[in-house]
């Protein structure tokens, strides 16, 4: 056996570009088997000081330009022409010509400052090998499959009983138990010290710098997800009385599988929303949506740190969930109260758990991906592009290992996260099985020709529905006011000047490197906003927020790869203490920037469109609210229908009365006249013939303006006093 010198392994420490790898035995206790595995490159600390790849302390045989080691200038000047390129995209006043100009420009500039190693560009974290035992606990494997299949027998008739959940959710429980492995030594080694720390009497508790950051972090992001959450947005829509009614059927025992009042809406929200109703008390109500998907959206956060430490450090993470926390996109989303956030809710833990695990070949990640993958499923259906995006990252992973026994190893893997998110799925499974129009339907008439033809070729209306999701980010994030300002970029100008830069980054990692992960990232971007580049049938609801939500995740790790590196590169040129200083300073003053755009297009832009683009219900239902206390009753109050008026059954929601449409049509006034109670009507000013035709039955009545706080939306109220009586008590 010809085993390595110490020679050898000297050898192979100073010359790592060599690709030669020794490592001495070490004891481990695991059911992997872990082996060295190859790598072309040599790999930095990715949470060092300087943390570079490319640079002298990180390459022995790189040398640095003396002038770049002073200042660096072209990294200044990068930052600075890619921010003057997306200032020209921002409305009013665009300059299209002058953006790309800039951008071109920015983008040179960070390559010229590449090629003077000016630029600091760390590796990817180190990739851990270990051979899977392919072990299964047959028994349990055995038992869990029966119970899913008899959980697929009784999940028929679009319902949820006692008795199939039970049977799914044991069916789940014992695959999961029958594929899962001890955790690896370092996990239980993480586990002995935190049972160590708890276990002891006296707390060392030390607070670091990093830790008063992350705590920061953590407040500025909680501010812009829960500030004035009663107010931004103001106004339900007609979608909100739909899901309303949906939950009010949920707490009434209807326990459906799949919704299919206004073509057909997932559980997940249903459920979720019912059970705030019940157990905070916020009733039927805007709030209670609204606190489902602001908690949608901030789960999703942490998910977003971890997958930005996979692709980088714990800098790329932190600033990868600091700029999604700020970022008027995913909050708004989130503060709408429909189902669009529980998109990238499963997205962030189904790629982070993946790219974890082929990083580290560790079987229970993708387990805990699989259950990601199922879950979302049942919440909001562009989820349903999640398996093909998973797909992809898998083939490019194959594609660049070497190793026929790591290509095996991720099919094997490939398998148990398939088998895991099917298990999940079941009972939407069987509802598609049994009634697939009704499960496509939505889908359908976006991507096909049922609700109307498609305007031109298919192929041409896509890949120009492709262009116009890719610009979505810097130019225009689509024509939907309620959940975008409409044309204007989905991203502030730091963070779109950032994605840019990230994006370059990236790629230039990637030639270095060959890491899946770097080529990974940016392919999810539009694989991940497939569902409105899909809108064939209607291109001009391309591009669209809610249905790219999904992209968010990748989109704020590369807006916070290129955030760091930029920084990082700065503060690595130059001298300790100013040098520092103003990295630090810089760093500071972009992200004040960053937040105070996004709080100006959150709380400013975003809350004026909304209040005059809606309609106000909630003044109309506190209208008969008060009538409803004072003298009348809510069955003698009406709002009269008028065409593109308000959604009378959110008078009701709003009145306090979920269940009730106030709704009245004209023609129908007369039908009242048997009601000798006092009476109350609302119209729209316009509303001429309903004015005469109750003047006309109820002579004694009065007519008054309600003055509303938002301009163009008064309306009018005709009181009809109790029979008997001629004037208001």
């Amino acid at each position: 056996m010809n085993e390595p010198s110490v020679l050898d392994y000297v050898k192979a420490k100073l010359a790592p570009w060599k690709g030669i790898r020794i490592d001495f035995p070490s004891e481990r206790s695991s059911d992997y088997r872990e082996v060295p595995i190859e790598r072309d490159i040599p790999i930095a600390s990715s949470d060092s000081k300087a943390g570079v790849l490319g640079g002298a302390e990180a390459r022995p045989d790189v040398k640095v330009d003396a002038q770049a080691a002073i200042i660096p200038w072209r990294v200044l000047a990068t930052i600075f022409l890619a921010l003057l390129a997306q200032r020209a995209f921002e409305p009013p006043d665009r300059s299209v010509v002058q953006g790309i100009l800039f951008y071109a420009l920015a983008a040179v500039s960070l390559a010229w400052a590449a090629s003077k190693k000016e630029l600091t560009l760390d590796s990817a974290p180190e990739a851990v090998r270990r051979i899977d035992p392919y072990s299964v606990r047959q028994g349990a494997f055995v038992v869990g499959a029966l119970l899913a299949m008899l959980a697929l027998l009784t999940f028929g008739g679009n319902r949820f009983t006692a008795v199939n959940v039970t049977l799914w959710l044991s069916g789940l429980g014992a695959i999961i138990y029958s594929l899962w492995l001890p955790p690896a030594a370092e996990a239980r080694s993480w586990l002995s010290q935190l049972k160590d720390f708890v276990g002891n009497p006296v707390w060392d508790i030390r607070v670091s710098r990093w830790s008063l950051f992350v705590l920061a972090v953590v407040v500025l992001v909680l501010f812009f997800r829960f500030y004035r959450l009663d107010q931004v947005p103001p106004e339900m829509f007609s979608d909100h009385a739909e899901k309303l009614l949906d939950v009010q059927d949920v707490l009434n025992g209807q326990t459906s599988i799949f919704f299919p009042r206004n073509t057909g809406r997932e559980a997940l929200q249903m459920v979720l929303t019912a059970g705030i109703a019940k157990y905070l008390g916020t009733g039927i109500s805007f709030a209670s949506l609204k606190i489902g998907t602001i908690l949608a959206g901030l789960l999703t956060l942490p998910f977003i740190y971890l997958l930005g430490k996979e692709a980088g450090n714990r800098r790329i993470g932190l600033m990868a969930l600091l700029f999604a926390g700020m970022a008027y996109w995913p909050n708004v989303i989130s503060r709408v109260g429909l189902r669009f956030p529980l998109y990238p809710l499963f997205v962030a833990p189904a790629l982070y758990f993946m790219v974890r695990g082929l990083r580290t070949s560790d079987r229970n990640s993708f387990i805990w991906a699989g259950v990601a993958i199922g879950m979302g499923l049942h919440g909001y259906s562009p989820a349903r592009v999640i398996p093909i995006v998973i797909t992809a990252g898998f083939l490019l992973y194959v594609l660049h290992r070497k190793s026929q026994e790591d290509r095996q190893q991720a099919v094997w893997y490939f398998m148990v996260l398939a088998l895991v998110a099917l298990i999940v799925f079941l009972p939407l499974g069987r509802f598609a099985l049994e009634n697939p129009e009704i499960f496509n339907y939505r889908t359908m008439t976006r991507v096909g020709n049922i609700e109307q033809p498609l305007p031109g070729p298919a192929w041409q209306i896509f890949l120009k529905n492709l262009g116009n999701a890719l610009l979505m980010f810097h130019w225009n994030n689509g024509e939907t006011w309620v959940h975008s300002i409409v044309y204007r970029p989905a991203l502030d100008v730091i963070s779109a000047a950032f994605l840019f830069l990230g994006s370059i980054l990236l790629i230039l990692r990637y030639r270095q490197e060959k890491n899946w992960i770097d080529l990974f990232l940016l392919v999810s971007v539009p694989l991940l906003m497939l569902p409105s580049i899909l809108s064939l049938a209607f291109p001009n609801e391309n591009p669209s927020l809610n249905r790219a939500g999904g992209a968010l995740v990748p989109v704020f790790i590369i807006v916070g790869f290129g955030f760091d590196h930029i920084v990082t590169s700065i503060r690595s040129r130059l001298r300790e203490g100013w040098g520092k200083k103003l990295a630090v300073g810089l760093a500071a003053l972009l992200i004040v920037l960053s937040a105070s755009q996004n709080y100006d297009l959150v709380f400013n832009q975003y809350y004026r469109q909304f209040l005059y683009s809606s309609w106000n219900t909630t003044e109309l239902g506190g209208v008969i609210r008060a009538f409803d206390d004072s003298i009348g009753s809510p069955d003698s109050a009406w709002v009269v229908a008028y065409p593109h008026w308000v959604d009378t059954r959110l008078v009701g929601i709003n009145a306090g009365y979920p269940v009730r449409d106030f709704g009245i049509l004209p023609e129908n006034l007369e039908d009242t006249v048997e009601t000798p109670d006092a009476k109350l009507f609302l119209l729209k000013p316009e509303d001429e013939d309903a004015i005469q035709a109750l003047k006309l039955y109820y002579p004694q009545g009065t007519l008054s303006k309600y003055t509303s706080k938002v301009e163009s939306k008064d309306f009018l109220m005709y009181f009809v006093p109790p029979a008997g009586t001629s004037e208001i008590p």
